[in-house]
């Protein structure tokens, strides 16, 4: 620490001096009296942190004890990247008398992998910018003073590995009701396999979309302000990925381990999962127990409406609530009798084809479309469009991009892990415990 001490008081001091000096004479500067000195601060900080290390370094070259079973090799430069900045200091290469190991002590110590140059500290903040906007901004902001490429951004978050929640509370929650809103983005991918293996089909579109999939699990809702309309979930938590075959199965046991975690099952009375009856959705209400299945509010009014293309706004009114009536209330051959009806004021067999489309999405859904419909027994509105544009779409396809396979699921993976109350401190203890995988 003495180093750095005589560091501040010759250089620092000095250049600080020169800023406020030049900031009292061009007041309108502020900006740049600040910039300077945090550039100062840092690089007295990454001077503190050399120090520090060699410190420890020429301890462990000191040490009676280490003498016992380790003998000086050599002495290395390295460069370790922090959040204020690169940081060069030397190192030394101990050679282990009775097996012949090589090893850095110094890295041991600090939990450093081999050729390991981020820290914790960096790669959080890396990695909550890159969850938020860019890569290439990843990368620009892990650092005060220091960039990488956004390939080495990319690279780990590709390497990523999450770690499985399993922490077990104290005490499991009591609540009446659970909800679930499940979903799906789609996005496009620059390949599958490798560059140059997507196909086109016979009317040339590309067979590059990928779906991910988001379900979100919450308590119920609760008014968000005293005097305000609007109502927020009850300690929602997320679950994506991109997931087909037997992990889209794991997807849904993990969701339910969470539940048997966390919540005591056998006092809810219903768990709702709201959806709009994706084949990966209906795969989850047979793999979790005592879930029941409510079609999704939105996805049932757009069927609705294409059951009455060829009337304008106001006739449609009245004959959507009369579909609504039928759905709540009667069987679904009352039903078909109805869409029959509507078919025969219709002159263009397209029309009449959206309608049996239309119609047949309804059937398939029947059980859902009538529980949405009566809405008892603790049924909610679907939240699963808006969550799906919050979570997945605002990163991943709402802008013209393109993704491998395994950076979407990566992606997906982190936005429901920074959602689920990650910041970058949390991250930081965490990437630190899965950063053998990550290197």
């Amino acid at each position: 620490m003495v180093n750095s001490i005589i560091f501040f008081e010759e250089r620092c001091i000095k250049i600080f001096e020169k800023l406020e000096d030049d900031f009292l004479k061009n007041p309108k500067n502020f900006a740049e009296y600040v910039y300077g000195v945090t550039n100062v601060l840092c690089k007295l900080g990454t001077e503190m942190i050399r120090e520090s290390l060699e410190a420890m370094d020429q301890m462990l070259c000191e040490s009676s004890f280490r003498r016992k079973s380790w003998s000086i090799e050599a002495h290395h430069w390295k460069t370790l990247t922090t959040s204020l900045g690169d940081v060069t200091f030397k190192k030394t290469l101990f050679l282990n008398k009775q097996t012949k190991e090589y090893s850095y002590l110094l890295d041991r110590i600090l939990g450093l992998e081999p050729n390991q140059r981020l820290i914790e500290d960096a790669s959080a903040r890396m990695l909550e910018e890159a969850v938020q906007t860019s890569y290439e901004r990843g990368g620009q902001q892990m650092s005060m003073t220091t960039q990488v490429s956004r390939q080495t951004v990319k690279n780990k978050i590709h390497a990523l590995q999450f770690p499985p929640e399993n922490t077990i509370p104290e005490q499991k929650k009591v609540v009446d009701y659970l909800y679930m809103d499940a979903d799906e983005d789609h996005v496009a991918l620059q390949f599958r396999e490798k560059k140059g293996d997507l196909t086109k089909a016979e009317n040339g579109v590309k067979n590059n979309g990928l779906i991910t999939k988001m379900v979100c699990v919450y308590e119920g809702k609760e008014e968000e302000t005293f005097h305000g309309k609007r109502r927020a979930l009850t300690n929602c938590h997320y679950f994506c990925g991109v997931n087909g075959k037997e992990a889209n199965l794991k997807f849904w046991d993990d969701i339910y381990q969470c539940l048997e975690r966390n919540y005591d099952l056998d006092q809810v009375k219903k768990i709702y999962l709201n959806a709009d009856g994706g084949s990966w959705i209906k795969t989850g209400t047979k793999r979790l127990k005592g879930v029941t299945y409510v079609l999704d509010g939105f996805h049932l009014e757009k069927c609705l409406i294409k059951l009455a293309p060829h009337l304008n706004r106001k006739e449609r009114i009245p004959v959507l609530e009369e579909f609504r009536k039928t759905i709540r209330n009667q069987t679904k051959n009352d039903f078909r009798e109805l869409v029959e009806k509507q078919k025969k004021g219709m002159a263009k067999w397209r029309k009449r084809a959206k309608v049996e489309e239309a119609a047949e999405y309804i059937l398939s859904n029947w059980t859902g479309a009538k529980l949405r419909l009566k809405h008892k027994n603790g049924v909610l509105g679907s939240s699963a469009e808006s969550h799906v544009s919050h979570i997945l779409s605002a990163r991943m396809s709402s802008r013209p991009m393109g993704w491998s396979r395994q950076g979407a699921a990566k992606m997906a993976e982190l936005r429901a892990y920074y959602y689920n109350g990650w910041r970058t401190g949390k991250i930081s203890g965490t990437y630190k415990s899965q950063h053998v995988a990550a290197e």
